[in-house]
């Protein structure tokens, strides 16, 4: 049986699990409604985010059938919106120019623009891999 690529690093999900009672590391697999019952309940008051520890691995598997591998990385990708979205930095790296200067004049639209993200990024870079691909 063949598997795909890895899309995800089981290492970069555990770093954001540390602090996961925020739901990052879900959103990072994908996951942007529990993300957000995570960032709403400290992680299901904590207990969701402790069982997340043994799901990791599972997730992990899951996001590599789920999202396109391809020339855009999702842990470079994911790395810059955590830490950087609020210039923008993620969308420069994805080549989405025109929202970038948008994201660094306006700090992440506002910060709904970094939620929307949150939401939606492994989407934009399955595309963007599907597209790179052809």
């Amino acid at each position: 049986m063949n598997h795909p690529a890895q899309t995800h690093s089981k290492l970069i999900a555990y770093l954001l699990w540390i602090f996961g009672f925020f739901g990052s590391h879900r959103f990072y697999y994908g996951r942007p409604v529990s993300g957000t019952i995570w960032f709403f309940t400290l992680g299901l008051l904590l207990i969701g985010w402790i069982i997340d520890l043994f799901l990791i691995p599972g997730m992990n598997d899951d996001a590599s059938y789920r999202f396109e591998d391809g020339p855009v990385d999702y842990n470079v990708t994911w790395i810059l919106l955590t830490f950087l979205g609020f210039f923008g930095v993620h969308r420069f790296y994805m080549g989405k120019w025109v929202t970038g200067v948008i994201w660094l004049l306006t700090g992440g639209l506002f910060l709904v623009g970094y939620l929307y993200d949150y939401w939606t990024l492994n989407e934009q870079i399955s595309e963007l891999n599907r597209s790179g691909n052809d």
